[in-house]
């Protein structure tokens, strides 16, 4: 990364940020292969996040530790592009340099690559819950897709559920896999909205 020396580090923070977006820009690719469904790799870190921060409260583990390492799980996939599982088969890539290329100059490289170290090693707790966060996250999206009338959706999402390694993920596992994706919002706060709407009896 010679071109990167001489670069101050706020304006390395701002190349950072930069990177940062392009995953706005980075599609997931498995969803070719599923042949419904889309959505892009920041889309993805932003609920896995989530997922994340909710799995390490429920299991009284390190929440801020948990989150960050679901936050930055595919930052690297800003300069690689995300690979299926198809695609892992034939390409492999460099990702703890690319995460090393992306930090440099900016004073940020010992945190993100610490986060990234503990979760590729799965040792502790916090690492096996932001792996459950990622699979969790896909998983919502695949019974989103079986609910629309994608059958192989759920294919995929047996496979998904095999994969969660705590025992708090696999009970959300279960509950997504139990759960229609619209009654968050079909069901409540007042279902007898539907009827209402529109001059219904007792509409407004």
């Amino acid at each position: 990364m010679a071109d990167m020396k001489g670069r101050g580090r706020l304006t390395r923070i701002v190349d950072f940020f930069n990177e940062c977006g392009m995953l706005r820009k980075t599609p997931r690719t498995g969803y070719q292969f599923l042949g419904t469904g889309s959505e892009n790799v920041a889309e993805h870190s932003f609920r896995t996040a989530v997922i994340g921060h909710v799995l390490a409260l429920m299991a009284g583990a390190d929440v801020a530790r948990t989150t960050y390492m679901c936050l930055f799980h595919d930052l690297h996939e800003a300069r690689t592009g995300d690979f299926n599982y198809v695609a892992h088969i034939y390409n492999k890539s460099r990702r703890t340099e690319v995460l090393e290329h992306a930090t440099e100059g900016t004073g940020l490289g010992e945190e993100i690559l610490g986060y990234w170290k503990e979760l590729e090693e799965t040792e502790t707790l916090e690492a096996r819950l932001a792996q459950d966060a990622d699979q969790l996250d896909f998983m919502l999206n695949l019974k989103e897709e079986l609910d629309l009338g994608n059958r192989y959706a759920g294919q995929w999402l047996e496979s998904a559920v095999k994969r969660v390694r705590t025992e708090w993920g696999r009970d959300l596992a279960q509950t997504i896999v139990e759960t229609d994706h619209k009654d968050w919002w079909f069901l409540g706060p007042d279902r007898d909205w539907w009827a209402r709407k529109n001059g219904g009896p007792n509409g407004k």
